[in-house]
């Protein structure tokens, strides 16, 4: 007995009207939708996580405007078949009159060569180009053929719209095809909430749960949540999804948002990602966003960067929240960031300006007679540990980089700096 094909495949869409969601791009009066039933496309990417549609979208394009449809891998294809598809190409516009879509999956894993092997091509129109990708475009395709290719960011699926394509999988002659299966609708919104946006995981999930379910049975949330058992979590460790939780998670914290934070710490413990890169983030943050607020915070999470290196996970996932938790909790304060930020700027702009001679040490007889160290004032031999004098080039001297906020610590610390003042101003 021949293997039936999966069934996502089986019910691929064939029509726009068939296509799910992105109504951003495919509603009604969208441009890109007007754009396909005029016949008019262009070479696009398709920028979108794994099961939004990418291929569908592509080869639905390919049939609307009654193109030839050519489908390459980046990872299995090079320049020689680039250079073939090309020919091809170019036979079938002159033989049959006929355009080709070529659709590229995975498209950001081709090299820079791969990529120019396309421009001139793309440019001439002798083909149209359609590429994917999970990968940020800007960062993974090359500027030259970036700029010829319109970028169409596609999103996750909503979950009602991954419910409804599960309910047709159910009775479609080409899907699931039981009409005798009864299943709840809580089973369907467990599935599709677990797939997280991904059509295509969700219909394997719901193909998978139904096998086994005899003729006239009924599909338990009990049976469908043993299926769902998993800790293949959307996260590439190396790509957006690695930084978008992440930045999630610091946004949350920078937010005062604790229960936020430990919600994205999860995600990112639950993904895999590498203990020792959480904890990093915990320290940078301590410092560039509760700075001298609460100078504890370097501390609790120097503290746990080095407890969870020492014990690992799964008890490591403890101290990580407890970090978190504290660091969401702390007044904020990015003085001591952007304080250095100024700084370097100035540094950039005036370059190494020379360190005024009292404030250079006289290490020999010789640098003290060239005037290393003359009219030096030595703080402790001056009322309240102060003096006035210039610390600074005359050049960036008037500049003030670090202001406090006001807040926890830094509002002790304001006021210090406030009392210093006024005594080196004799009042």
């Amino acid at each position: 007995m021949a293997t039936r094909p999966p069934l996502p495949d089986r019910l691929r869409p064939r029509t726009l009207d068939d296509v799910v969601g992105q109504q951003r791009w495919l509603g009604l009066d969208a441009p890109l939708r007007q754009a396909i039933v005029a016949g008019r496309v262009r070479s696009m990417v398709f920028w979108g996580p794994p099961g939004c549609g990418k291929t569908t979208l592509a080869r639905v394009i390919a049939g609307a405007v009654e193109a030839r449809f050519v489908q390459l891998s980046a990872v299995l294809d090079g320049v020689k078949q680039i250079r073939e598809v090309v020919d091809e190409a170019v036979r079938a516009r002159a033989l049959e009159n006929r355009d080709t879509v070529v659709f590229v999956d995975e498209i950001h894993r081709w090299n820079k060569g791969q990529q120019d092997a396309l421009l001139p091509h793309v440019e001439a129109g002798t083909l149209v180009l359609l590429g994917a990708t999970t990968e940020n475009p800007s960062f993974e395709l090359n500027a030259a053929l970036r700029s010829r290719l319109q970028i169409v960011r596609l999103d996750p699926l909503a979950t009602d719209d991954v419910v409804n394509l599960l309910r047709r999988s159910l009775t479609h002659d080409e899907g699931l095809a039981r009409p005798d299966l009864t299943v709840d609708d809580e089973v369907l919104t467990a599935i599709a909430e677990s797939a997280a946006g991904d059509a295509r995981r969700a219909m394997l999930d719901l193909e998978r749960a139904a096998d086994g379910v005899e003729s006239g049975g009924h599909l338990t949330l009990d049976r469908a949540r043993a299926t769902l058992q998993r800790s293949d979590l959307r996260h590439d460790k190396s790509g957006d999804d690695h930084y978008d939780v992440v930045s999630a998670m610091i946004k949350s914290m920078r937010g005062s948002d604790p229960d936020a934070a430990v919600y994205w710490l999860a995600r990112l413990i639950a993904a895999g990602e590498d203990v020792r890169f959480i904890a990093r983030r915990l320290v940078i943050f301590a410092s560039e966003d509760v700075g001298n607020a609460d100078p504890r915070a370097l501390a609790v999470a120097n503290d746990a960067a080095t407890a969870v290196n020492w014990i690992g996970f799964p008890e490591g996932r403890i101290v990580l929240a407890q970090a978190a938790v504290w660091l969401a909790c702390c007044p904020k304060s990015n003085a001591s960031y952007k304080a250095i930020n100024a700084a370097l700027e100035d540094v950039e702009r005036y370059g190494a300006l020379p360190v005024p001679f009292h404030l250079r040490n006289a290490v020999t007889a010789d640098m003290k007679a060239e005037g290393f160290g003359k009219g030096y004032l030595y703080p402790h031999d001056h009322p309240n540990r102060i003096v006035r004098q210039q610390y600074r080039p005359a050049e960036v001297a008037h500049r003030r980089y670090y202001e406090p906020s006001g807040l926890g610590d830094e509002k002790v610390i304001a006021e210090r700096l406030k009392w210093w003042k006024s005594k080196l101003e004799g009042n």
